[in-house]
């Protein structure tokens, strides 16, 4: 059975035709916004568009763009026409990846908007299968194979008016288990592969997560800052809202990155979201930046900040048990703290917000609570595109802090040992899933597909576990688990999430250990909130060794993990790990391989006597760099 995603707009424009679907706000203009029907029919106009240049079901058409109005109709309509939507990222920057990806996937067409063909056009020689270039903002066009959206949707009125029963045709070949999608990873592993995604895992995902969160109301919007190609954003915003005839709106648009990203905070007052989509690294900024407002306003406020949060952490434990037994005494405190407090930072940051869910990485559980004690919590969940990507989540009805939540319905999962075998309740194992989310394999790779699809169940590379209540806690990748001398496995991004948060120094963390005697770390400084303490090269390299040294006996995060995973030595990196020098990939994770890779040297000589010494010659020396 099954549905395509043509079927699900069909569905949401007679239940929800005259209610705003997308909220745009172009360069200097006020937020304005198109409906379910307006939409359904804007995207027909440029999937006949389409046809009319050529493009026959099954071709790949490619989109790079910026969130706008222009996305979701492009992809809607490239579907519309029976073709294969290759979103990119717009953080993909080199000519290499660029290209890759699109002469992978065979595409003969681009979408791109007014920032992004500004980087395909010297490439364009690289693109022998791409025959237009469509583009989505108002910019002049600079070669024949350029043509801008709104002609496109010109040429799909003729072909109506002229060929209705063809497009009729075309949309009718549409099935459940055509292909929708090719969704690149983001390289954390060497070489990207394409995921093959069908309209029905989207609208089995989507449908999955609605009923998980019991239902998004149609007068629910939101506004979505992720990257719009992003698995999650895709599914979660994009299709959920769609299934429930809720809203999403783009950030406004800017002329660069940097302006889009300046808009947000304007964005936010503007939409006035009822729910937010958020990764690790969004989170961790949304916290810094309140904390900052918060300090500017003098150390009495500050200090009665942390007091707030320290009794809201104990009042509200894991969030499952909040307020129970002695916890109960702390209730008017707790009151009076969020109404003098915490409601005016909900004030300030968005009046509707209720809740954010996260996705995209292991979230701390020291920043769950963060936002919990706020009033906007964060419920975590855990994906993977090939599963498109939904695989758990926290809700308000069912959460607890520091796991990823519970399964998605109409979905099978198993802790699997080494040979895919189930392993018991609490036991750690590699996290397996069976459903109609799950991808249909990787494009041209039968390999890798046969590798990570056996028997029907996806093999996540995720290790994690289930506790009795059913709640899936994930413990990080199989591939970076660090490894000691004696064979035993760790994966160390929880260790890594929780110095990054804890420590208002250390702004960056990789652990190594690859069958050494200890594990050692790369961090990059925060040498704004270092500078505040000393300038100092000798005293600063102690007050970072003191932030690891909480982790040992005596410390204050004593006991959060086995000692022998505390990093004994470490290297201070000058240059933070960015997109830009490649070592943070378009969703804001690490990309480990190619850090070990860069720096390699350096792991090399933490293994040396010198090396190990906090106060060795090289961190002294970055650390006169960063303080300067």
């Amino acid at each position: 059975m099954g549905k395509t995603i043509i079927e699900l707009l069909e569905e949401s424009v007679s239940k929800y035709g005259n209610l705003p679907y997308l909220h745009e706000a172009r360069h200097g203009e006020e937020y304005t916004s198109i409906t379910y029907r307006e939409v359904q029919k804007e995207a027909i106009r440029f999937a006949v568009g389409l046809m009319a240049l050529g493009v026959e079901a099954g071709d790949r058409v490619a989109l790079i763009s910026e969130g706008k109005n222009n996305w979701v109709l492009g992809e809607l309509g490239i579907l519309h026409a029976g073709a294969v939507c290759v979103p990119l990222s717009v953080k993909l920057e080199t000519e290499q990846d660029i290209t890759f990806r699109l002469n992978h996937s065979d595409t003969v067409m681009v979408l791109a908007s007014d920032q992004q063909i500004a980087k395909l056009r010297p490439m364009k020689d690289k693109l022998p299968t791409v025959k237009r270039y469509i583009l989505l903002d108002q910019v002049d066009l600079e070669c024949d194979d350029e043509i801008c959206f709104d002609a496109v949707k010109q040429l799909g009125d003729a072909l109506l008016s002229s060929d209705k029963k063809r497009v009729d045709e075309r949309i009718v070949t549409v099935k459940p288990d055509s292909l929708a999608n090719i969704s690149y990873t983001s390289g954390t592993t060497a070489n990207p592969k394409g995921i093959m995604l069908s309209h029905n895992n989207y609208v089995f995902n989507a449908e999955q997560a609605v009923d998980h969160l019991n239902g998004i109301p149609s007068s629910f919007r939101t506004l979505l800052i992720l990257p719009w190609d992003h698995s999650f954003g895709h599914t979660a915003g994009i299709y959920a809202f769609m299934k429930c005839g809720a809203s999403i709106a783009s950030v406004a648009a800017g002329k660069s990155a940097i302006e889009v990203l300046r808009n947000v905070p304007k964005s936010l007052k503007a939409i006035n979201p009822h729910l937010l989509m958020s990764v690790p690294a969004l989170a961790a900024n949304f916290r810094k930046n309140i904390e900052s407002v918060i300090e500017k306003k003098g150390k009495t406020a500050y200090r009665m900040f942390k007091q707030a949060l320290r009794v809201a952490y104990r009042y509200n434990g894991e969030a499952f048990n909040r307020g129970r037994g002695s916890r109960a005494l702390l209730k008017p405190l707790v009151a009076f703290y969020d109404r003098i407090i915490f409601s005016k930072i909900r004030e300030s940051f968005s009046s509707n917000m209720e809740y954010f869910i996260g996705g995209g990485a292991l979230l701390d559980i020291e920043l769950q609570r963060f936002f919990y004690a706020i009033g906007i919590p964060m419920y975590q969940g855990y994906g993977l595109s090939e599963a498109s990507p939904i695989i758990s989540a926290n809700t308000a009805k069912e959460h607890k802090l520091g796991s990823s939540g519970k399964t998605m319905p109409r979905m099978d999962i198993r802790i699997g040992d080494d040979d895919m075998n189930p392993l018991p309740v609490g036991q750690k194992g590699e996290i397996l899933i069976r459903g109609g989310n799950v991808m249909m394999g990787y494009w041209k790779n039968p390999e890798a597909t046969a590798e990570t699809i056996v028997d029907g169940w996806l093999r996540t590379g995720d290790m994690g576990y289930l506790d009795s209540d059913g709640y899936l806690y994930v413990l990080g990748r199989t591939k970076s688990l660090l490894i000691s001398n004696d064979g035993e496995k760790f994966s160390p991004e929880g260790i890594e999430e929780s110095i990054m948060a804890k420590s208002e120094y250390i702004n960056q963390c990789v652990l190594h250990n690859n069958q050494s005697p200890y594990t050692t770390a790369l961090l990059t400084i925060n040498s704004d909130a270092l500078k505040r303490r000393t300038t100092d090269s000798s005293e600063a390299v102690q007050i970072i060794a003191g932030e690891l040294a909480e982790y040992l006996k005596g410390g204050k995060n004593d006991g959060m993990f086995p000692y022998r995973w505390i990093p004994s030595a470490f290297a201070i990196i000058e240059e933070p790990f960015s997109e830009k020098n490649g070592m943070v990939n378009s969703t804001m994770k690490i990309v480990k391989h190619k850090v070990y890779e860069t720096y390699a040297k350096e792991i090399e000589a933490l293994h040396t006597p010198e090396g190990k010494k906090p106060d060795s010659e090289q961190n002294l020396k970055s650390l006169q760099n960063l303080l300067k």
